[in-house]
This record gives structure tokens, sequence and C-alpha cells, in this order.
């Protein structure tokens, strides 16, 4: 049996120490700002990003790179290793299909290779969950096939629950309308956001005021999680430069699970450039979406 190495996209939102000490693969996703393309060997800081969002620039975003993805599975191809590359969810970027494509293109110049790609249908540490869990497995003596199948049969399992501080950034992104933004940000209106089963971005409902924004996506939560509150998983909180208010919502999870781990990071630009500073989010198993 081959070994194999594992691979994801910088939309993972994964902690840079894990990355480097799993040795997981990274194939970048990119922004630009004032014609300034970043995501690979350029790149801005979190403060940087979101302060320059506050200053009113309107980042773009793109997906992977053609020639990035060949390059990188080559590489692995090349040192005579297999490839589990898991994606972000194929509903909300391109990206996905590049990989695809750049996968089956290689896997046919090199007979005998072997390049799956998994959509996670999943966003940020969501993703980034789905790959911890392979990583265990793999460090577990799990095959490849193995993985693959705990992965199709469970990544349903892996919720999101999020909420903005600006509307206006969901408009941009066309998740919500114009008028809906006006009259939102006029009455203090915060939105509860989840990703549905396809990977898409749907809204589960508005409440009034930031706080009690925070404190429904937790309650959300507890009430999604049924059998997986007993099981030794983490929890994940994701924040658009907002440590503050993050720290506030592991808090309040603490207060629940005092027992649970709680991974917090940073939303990386290419999601943030349509979630927009002051976005707060949370990760978890549940029994549904």
């Amino acid at each position: 049996m081959r070994d194999f190495v594992i691979t994801a996209d910088s939309n993972c939102d994964l902690l840079p120490e894990y990355i480097k000490e799993k040795k997981i693969g990274i194939i970048p996703h990119y922004y630009d700002i004032d014609g300034v393309t970043y995501g690979d060997e350029i790149n801005l800081t979190t403060k940087e990003f979101y302060d320059k969002m506050r200053e009113g620039k309107m980042p773009t975003t793109m997906a992977s790179n053609p020639a990035v993805i060949r390059d990188t599975f080559q590489k692995y191809i090349d040192q005579g290793v297999d490839v589990l590359h898991i994606s972000f969810s194929s509903a909300l970027s391109g990206g996905h299909s590049n990989v695809v494509v750049g996968a089956a293109e290689i896997c046919e110049e090199n007979p005998g290779s072997k390049i799956v790609v998994l959509d996670s249908l999943n966003v940020s540490l969501g993703e980034g969950m789905v790959i911890m869990k392979a990583v265990m497995m793999k460090e577990a003596g799990k095959s490849m096939e193995e993985i693959i199948t705990w992965i199709e049969e469970n990544k349903l399992h892996f919720c999101v629950q999020f909420t903005v501080d600006d509307l206006f950034h969901l408009q941009r992104g066309g998740r919500v309308s114009k008028l809906t933004a006006i009259v939102g940000s006029m009455i203090n209106v915060k939105p509860i956001l989840v990703v549905n089963n396809e990977g898409g971005l749907v809204s589960a409902g508005t409440v009034r005021g930031r706080k009690k924004s925070l404190s429904t996506i937790v309650d959300n939560m507890e009430k999604q999680m049924g059998r997986y509150k007993e099981e030794d998983m983490v929890i994940c909180v994701v924040h658009g430069d907002a440590l503050e208010e993050a720290e506030y919502v592991v808090g309040l999870i603490k207060e629940k699970f005092p027992n649970k781990s709680v991974i917090v990071n940073s939303v990386s630009p290419s999601i943030g450039a349509h979630s927009g500073p002051g976005a707060i989010g949370i990760i978890y198993m549940g029994e549904s979406r």
C-alpha cells in the first residue's frame, strides 16, 4: 500500500503551527485589494487585511490557480506518494472544480498515481475539522480508502453557525438584498447563517443586537449537537479580527461544555472578504445541519 499525504486549501483556516506539524500541503486561494493580488508569497496579516476593509477597501476573491494546483500535486507524485485532497465547499467556490481538473490531469500523465479530491461541503474550520479527523485517522494507521469512506459518511455532521457585524458585506456578495442590509443595519438586526447540506450559505433567522446573536449561535449549537455532546471532539471558534468577542463566545461555550477543547483562529481573507470584520462563527459536530 502506497503512502499518502493530505492536502487542502487555504480556506480551511487551520492554525499555521498545526499545518506545519502535520505537513499538510496547502493550495492557496487569492484576494485582490487595490490591484494587488495576495494569497501566496505576498500576503497581509489578519489585522492589516481587516483594517483595509474597515477603511472602505473592497477586496475581490479568486479561486486556486490551476498551475499551482498542478505543481503541488506533481511534487507529491514525484515523491512516490498518493494524495488525499479535502476541499472548500464546491457550492461556494470554483476552487473545488479547479482541483478536480488538476488532479485528473496529473493522474493521466502519471499512470499508477492516485489523487482523490473530497468536497468537504464546508467552510473555514468546518473544512479544517474534517481535515483534522483525516489526520487523526491516518496517524491511527487507517488507509486512504477507510478515511474517504468515513468522511463521505460523516461530513454532514460538521456544522457551522455564524453571524456578521455588518450586513453590507453580505449584500455585496449577494447573500442579502440592499434593502435588507439598510433596514437591518438601522434597527441593529444581526443575521444567523449556517452551511446547509449542499455546502451553501443560508439564513437561519435574525436576532436583535450583537450580544444576542453571539449567544444564539451557541444555543443553536447546543440543540444540534445531540449525541456528539459526549464525544471527544473539539469545538472551533473563528473570527474576523474580533478576538475579544471570540473569547466571549468561548466563555459561553465553556459554561455549557466545560470539558470540551476549543480552538480559536481568524477567518482567512478569501472568506473574510465576504463576511467582513467582526464575523464570528462556531464549528462543531452535530446530529444534522
